[in-house]
């Protein structure tokens, strides 16, 4: 799991700023991210290295609806648990990244 916390640092780093996401918009958007932008943004482009944007997309719904993630979590089906798994990757690199 480092590892891929650390290749995903060492990307997002490399990467110039990019314009903006499904993730970031809907994270401006939220009632936290509109004070946040910067960390909206670092973000964005943590889930530009690290999810397709079909994943975005779905990550980007659960700001609008938080129960969706819930749904999601608990599904049985294998596509969800894919996801998930890519999401909580996502989640803990963007955390780590974007302090």
């Amino acid at each position: 799991m480092n590892r891929i916390l650390i290749a995903a640092a060492a990307i997002v780093l490399t990467t110039p700023l990019a314009m903006a996401g499904p993730i970031d918009s809907a994270c401006v958007r939220s009632e936290r991210g509109a004070r946040q932008q910067a960390l909206c943004g670092c973000v964005q482009q943590v889930a530009n290295q690290m999810l397709s944007r079909s994943d975005q997309r779905l990550a980007a719904s659960f700001f609008r609806d938080p129960h969706k993630a819930q749904v999601v979590r608990m599904s049985k089906r294998d596509s969800d648990n894919a996801f998930w798994s890519r999401y909580k990757a996502f989640a803990g690199a963007a955390e780590s990244y974007c302090r």
